[in-house]
């Protein structure tokens, strides 16, 4: 598994590398922000949040926004719903605001999913927000308030299309589907519809693709469009969906094909172990589903996103969490609570998800860690899921000398008494504090050193 991993990242630097001509140095520049910002928001939004999982009195068994695929509806049916799209209590600053509220860097909402609707008025189809009652330009608002408020606007494109006529690969349910579909027809629009995307609301954090594994998507198609989206904008990210080589859910590449993309995307998962290396990104649901659907109520507890954004960031990872915004443009109520509950968390806890790497330890029973280097040495931080009995935390196969700790959440950074047993260092402990907030800061000299570490499982 070492070896497949260490493969995967190999080849993945040395094609891109190729590909874009681009050094190392300059790879690291481009993605210092996004590995620093290790949480950010998904939108999903569009049409289907109009039927919200039903229609013709039939609930659809996939996620919201697979609805047209689900119950194969045909496109002169589904096209009806662009007429009832009136998100009129849409708030770009308040979307924006509630993301920087929650302690996110950057949004990803969905410009154009599988049904082909473009969220934007694009001059290149009139299957976009120019049909609907709406007529205003989400993009726009929301590239104004993101500037506003410090945040990176990312875009999702899905390369697959149920509503272009074109598109190789059409549904016997599309019933407005051309004779000959043509796929260089087809990505001539999608590169059109990319640079349209760059150049009126960029510079763009993100271009996340996704719909990549149908055959007429191929590895050379892939390729030109990375070639063609960095001319462009040469300091985009690209994820790595925009090739053939993802292998399934669990988002990683598989070495055999030819990676393409900076990162790769788990989704609803996270890896049971650091990659050391490798650039990733898992985005999962807050419920079941990423569109709105109405009847779906299975949502996440606050503690356990909490949890997976601690989780991800201690195996060097970001956490991309959606929200599925109603057809009227408002965050689900369980949505808004959680973004503020994980907001409180981030207000005092922020510190040891931003800007970290993946804990040198492989094995935690107790919890998690993160780390950051600071002035001659590195500042740990122990995330404690169970609280030691007798308060003492004891980190075996440490070899640094500790230098200072503390609890984050005193604003005093009152040093908690730190020795050496047996070669272990014992941290005393002040009685439990609450979940939220039992994180250790432990200041080291030099680079960690650890030993004796078995690997870290779910």
């Amino acid at each position: 598994m070492k070896f497949f991993f260490a493969l995967l990242f190999v080849t993945s630097s040395l094609f891109a590398q190729d590909i874009l001509k681009e050094t190392t140095e300059t790879r690291d520049t481009r993605m210092e922000w996004w590995r620093d910002a290790r949480f950010g928001m998904f939108i999903h939004w569009g049409l289907y949040a109009v039927p919200a999982g039903e229609w013709n009195g039939t609930f659809t068994k996939t996620t919201g926004e697979w609805i047209m695929d689900g119950l194969k509806i045909p496109v002169s049916e589904y096209e009806k719903f662009a007429g009832q799209f009136k998100p009129t209590m849409f708030n770009a600053r308040e979307w924006v605001r509630m993301a920087k509220n929650a302690g996110m860097k950057y949004i990803v909402i969905t410009t154009k999913h599988h049904d082909g609707f473009c969220l934007w008025p694009s001059i290149y189809t009139d299957w976009s927000i120019k049909s609907t009652p709406f007529k205003r330009d989400p993009l726009k608002e929301l590239a104004e308030a993101c500037k506003e408020y410090g945040l990176k606007l990312c875009f999702y494109y899905s390369i697959m299309d149920w509503h272009h006529p074109y598109y190789s690969e059409p549904r016997l349910w599309n019933d407005k589907a051309a004779a000959n579909p043509d796929m260089d027809i087809y990505v001539t629009y999608m590169k059109d519809q990319i640079k349209e995307l760059i150049d009126n609301y960029g510079p763009i954090g993100i271009l996340w693709f996704d719909g990549e594994w149908e055959k007429s998507w191929t590895e050379e198609r892939a390729e030109d469009l990375v070639k063609y989206i960095m001319k462009l904008q040469p300091d985009i990210i690209i994820n790595n969906r925009v090739g053939k080589a993802r292998s399934g859910m669990q988002g990683l590449n598989d070495p055999y094909f030819k990676p393409l993309g900076d990162y790769g995307t788990p989704e609803q998962e996270i890896p049971s172990t650091g990659i050391p290396g490798l650039d990733w990104e898992t985005c999962m649901t807050m419920n079941d589903t990423w569109g709105y659907r109405k009847d779906d109520n299975n949502w996440k507890s606050s503690s356990l996103l909490i949890y997976n954004l601690i989780d991800i960031a201690s195996k060097g990872g970001n956490f991309l969490l959606n929200v599925g915004p109603t057809a009227e443009g408002l965050f689900p109520e369980a949505s808004v609570k959680a973004l503020q509950d994980i907001g409180n968390w981030m207000t005092i806890n922020g510190e040891s998800i931003y800007g970290t790497k993946a804990s040198p330890f492989k094995n935690l029973s107790w919890g998690r860690c993160t780390q950051k280097e600071i002035q001659c040495g590195t500042r740990l931080y122990f995330h404690i899921f169970d609280f030691p009995g007798d308060n003492i935390l004891k980190l075996s196969g440490l070899l640094n000398k500790a230098k200072r700790a503390y609890l984050l959440s005193d604003k005093t950074e009152k040093n908690l008494h730190v020795e050496e047993i047996d070669g272990a260092i014992n941290i005393s402990l002040p009685e439990k504090q609450n979940d939220y907030y039992n994180i250790v800061v432990l200041d080291i000299e030099g680079k960690p050193e650890v030993i004796n570490a078995p690997e870290v499982k779910k």
